[in-house]
């Protein structure tokens, strides 16, 4: 089985497990029971684990890093308690149409509320329209939610020059950087606030994080109450195996991004190459420079992306969104790339990752350019 699906998740990396394993049941603390040396163990583990995540984006402050249970948290303590927190200043919400659908449904759930949200169009390449996003401020915008690398087409945002937009005009800035930590370096400089997921970056499921400026001293209303853990931001017991996990992570992935990307870089060069050069009538989704090497999402005209990868069983790809995979519909960001209904159909999205070899590359490449031709002979559409 090859796995090329490194959007939707990552296999944990046996370097994180092994960080991970003596918190389970050796050091086992609760890290907020501070009156024993057990507790207080757990709490220096934490601590580590919020300089590490605080230290690959390059925050100067590790108490500005919010422990989540993932992205989706994260981002929805941003956007609503933002929204909530700071209500009396405005009412307009700034966001793109291809966001990820927590952040999607987070502001259409504001916008029941009242808010007055707008979803900023994209390029045909997936970049965000900025005379859009410049023309959608008012007096009454408090916040814009951008993502840093989009999870289906892996088109990387201008998000440092949306953040100084946006810093010019008084408004919070918001980024999803799920998809980008440990791929791109990533700069907090502009941003007011980031979510970041533990299981993207070869971490664990069920932990990310939220970076919340504490220069500016935001604040956001929590989304649920209890004990007043993380600042009175986020209360309930932190996991710390998680947290270990994603602060080892992070660490690991500080270290190695730069010689990860020049490989992964080499990988779609080769695979585009093989693609393009054996099969006609194939088009490539977003932008093939301003991305991350990892995401490669296709369409193959005349035939079905759901017919591609039940023809090859022996490799994990995807159509889209793992959070948005239930549905017939064609994926929501390639239509807001103004493609074909039927090239949206069409499309399947390859993931490249630290784990990821070159005989796994060849052999999908010709796995997809066999199962391809092969459809194509059996396509009523093809043939006419």
């Amino acid at each position: 089985m090859i796995y090329l699906d490194y959007q939707a998740t990552t296999p944990c990396d046996q370097r994180v497990l092994d960080k991970m394993l003596p918190y389970f049941c050796e050091i086992y603390g609760n890290p907020h029971s501070s009156t024993h040396v057990m507790g207080e163990e757990a709490a220096d583990a934490v601590e580590k684990a919020r300089a590490q995540v605080a230290d690959i984006i390059s925050a100067e402050n590790p108490k500005d890093i919010i422990f989540t249970s993932g992205a989706t948290e994260a981002n929805n303590l941003a956007i609503q308690g933002i929204a909530h927190f700071y209500k009396e200043r405005g009412n307009r919400i700034i966001t793109s149409v291809i966001e990820h659908p927590c952040v999607l449904e987070t502001c259409k759930a504001l916008a029941r509320e009242g808010f007055d949200v707008v979803f900023v169009p994209v390029l045909s390449n997936g970049i965000i329209d900025l005379d859009s996003f410049k023309k959608a401020i008012t007096s009454e915008t408090i916040l814009a939610s951008i993502m840093t690398v989009n999870n289906e087409i892996g088109t990387c945002q201008p998000i440092d020059e949306i953040g100084k937009l946006c810093h010019e005009r008084g408004i919070i800035f918001h980024t999803d950087a799920a998809q980008a930590i440990g791929k791109i370096p990533v700069n907090v400089k502009n941003i007011d606030l980031m979510s970041i997921s533990g299981h993207k970056i070869y971490g664990p499921k069920g932990i990310g994080a939220l970076y919340i400026n504490g220069k500016e001293r935001l604040r956001v209303s929590p989304l649920f109450h209890g004990g007043r853990q993380e600042r009175g931001m986020r209360s309930g017991t932190l996991p710390t195996p998680l947290c270990v996990g994603i602060g080892a992570a992070c660490e690991i992935a500080a270290k190695e991004m730069r010689e990860e990307y020049t490989r992964l870089v080499a990988f779609k060069s080769y695979f585009l190459r093989q693609i393009f050069d054996n099969l006609p009538k194939v088009y490539l989704n977003g932008d093939r420079d301003k991305s991350i090497p990892g995401c490669i999402n296709l369409s193959f005209d005349g035939v079905e992306g759901e017919g591609i990868m039940l023809g090859m069983r022996d490799i994990c790809v995807s159509s889209g969104s793992a959070c948005s995979s239930q549905t017939l519909e064609p994926s929501y960001v390639l239509k807001s790339l103004s493609i074909r209904e039927d090239l949206a159909h069409s499309s399947i999205r390859i993931g490249f990752g630290r784990f990821t070899t070159q005989e796994e590359i060849e052999y999908t490449a010709s796995k997809i350019i066999e199962t391809v031709r092969k459809l194509r002979k059996m396509s009523p559409i093809w043939n006419d």
